[in-house]
């Protein structure tokens, strides 16, 4: 690392340090961020050999953050929503800079750490399993959830949905040069992150990465369709009974929901009551109120608060979202601002799949897969502009485009 200028070498250890800074917390992830960017901006106005011109997915998401500072102009509360549309920009000079960095170093020695970091998670979360509270103590009020180091909220399995895909893709990227051993271990460990997913209780994230699987697998173009369809039997296999010996998730993954849905007398009380189709219905209720705008970008929580203390007998939960991604768009930005959002957002995402397709990158077609499965619909979600969803939306979207020369903006933005 010895041969790169200081604000690149400083970059690579902040990039690195990412998957750690979202566990310490959303305030240390903000600031790893926001200098990840400011060293950016350093060396580009430093550098006077770099000349600036617009890719087309830069503009793309400048769009985004034009159309978001409108957003707040016209929101419920104008000092909530430019908050946090205003901070935008941070993802775009993040965008830019994880880019640059990729352009100048192999990711590989970056993977490599994120992986080490996902496997340590990995190793306290089955601590936490056995023990019934994780290695720093926390988790036991929780009782079957599994929190492990974020101590206060189950977000683990999503936490990891965020990097394993993209790093399941640099071990597919590297498959061919490990050994026998190195093959099996690898395999062994993409398939204990798989099943502690699937124990952590997350049932949306459990979900979504077993798709996410399936789409990768199904795009390995070096393995031939019977070692496919017995891997897929093996985790089929795997997940049956990893199940059908706990209670606690054959209640969660059946219980909860299929028995009640295919039991005529329980389904119309499951819908009444079920926690999430009452977000759901209040975030459609916001909707209509502006159907057009929408209440504004973190205005959520002030249209359904507000409203639930002047009417106790209002149908709106009281909530900072309504817990399904598209009811989000539709209640805080309204059909102008989702058709808007939704399809940048999509340009963003798919304007280089016949080039990624043909190069079979697994790291990116890892990271196409996450945020495809972090955009299904029906499923219950976290708020897309949260911070940490949103960090892990935008790590994924920026590594699509930065580990294969010919989708890095790079080489199209900035010209020596």
């Amino acid at each position: 690392m010895s041969e790169y200028p200081l604000p690149i070498k400083l970059n690579i250890i902040l990039i690195s340090f990412i998957p750690l800074s979202l566990i310490i917390g959303p305030s240390l992830s903000l600031t790893n961020i926001v200098l990840i960017g400011l060293f950016f901006i350093f060396f580009y106005f430093s550098d006077k050999n770099l000349k600036f011109s617009f890719d087309k997915s830069l503009i793309a998401l400048i769009l985004i953050y034009i159309y978001l500072l409108f957003n707040s102009i016209i929101s419920l509360d104008y000092s909530l929503g430019i908050h946090r549309n205003a901070g935008f920009v941070r993802f775009i000079i993040f965008f830019l800079t994880i880019n640059y960095v990729f352009s100048k170093v192999s990711e590989k020695k970056i993977l490599i750490f994120w992986l080490l970091v996902l496997t340590i998670v990995l190793l306290d979360c089955f601590i936490e399993l056995t023990f019934g509270t994780n290695s720093l103590g926390y988790g036991e009020e929780y009782r079957n959830r599994v929190v492990s180091f974020f101590k206060d909220e189950p977000i683990v399995a999503s936490y990891f949905n965020g990097f394993i895909l993209i790093c399941f893709g640099f071990l597919l990227n590297n498959f061919k040069d490990f050994n026998t051993l190195q093959k099996i271990i690898y395999s062994i460990l993409i398939l204990l992150f798989l099943v502690c997913i699937l124990l952590t209780g997350e049932r949306s994230n459990a979900i979504k990465i077993f798709i996410g699987f399936f789409i990768l697998c199904f795009l390995i173009n070096f393995i031939n369709i019977k070692i496919k369809l017995t891997v897929t039997t093996i985790l089929i296999f795997v997940v049956a009974v990893v199940v059908y010996n706990s209670s606690y998730l054959q209640n969660r993954y059946g219980g909860q929901l299929f028995t009640q849905l295919v039991d005529n007398d329980l389904r119309s009380n499951f819908i009444k009551n079920n926690i999430y189709f009452n977000h759901h219905t209040s975030g459609i209720q916001v909707f209509k109120t502006k159907p057009l705008f929408g209440v504004g970008n973190k205005n959520y929580r002030k249209a359904t608060c507000e409203n639930f203390q002047k009417d106790k007998n209002s149908k709106l939960i009281c909530s900072t979202h309504p817990h399904q991604i598209y009811i989000e768009f539709l209640s805080e930005h309204g059909i102008f601002g989702t058709i808007i959002l939704l399809s940048l957002i999509f340009y963003l995402m798919f304007k280089n799949l016949k080039i990624i397709l043909i190069s079979r990158n697994y790291i990116q077609i890892g990271a196409l897969t996450y945020m495809i499965i972090s955009l299904i619909p029906l499923l219950p979600s976290g708020s897309f502009f949260n911070d940490f969803n949103l960090t892990l939306f935008f790590i994924n979207l920026s590594v699509l485009y930065a580990v294969n020369k010919k989708t890095n903006i790079i080489y199209n933005s900035f010209k020596k």
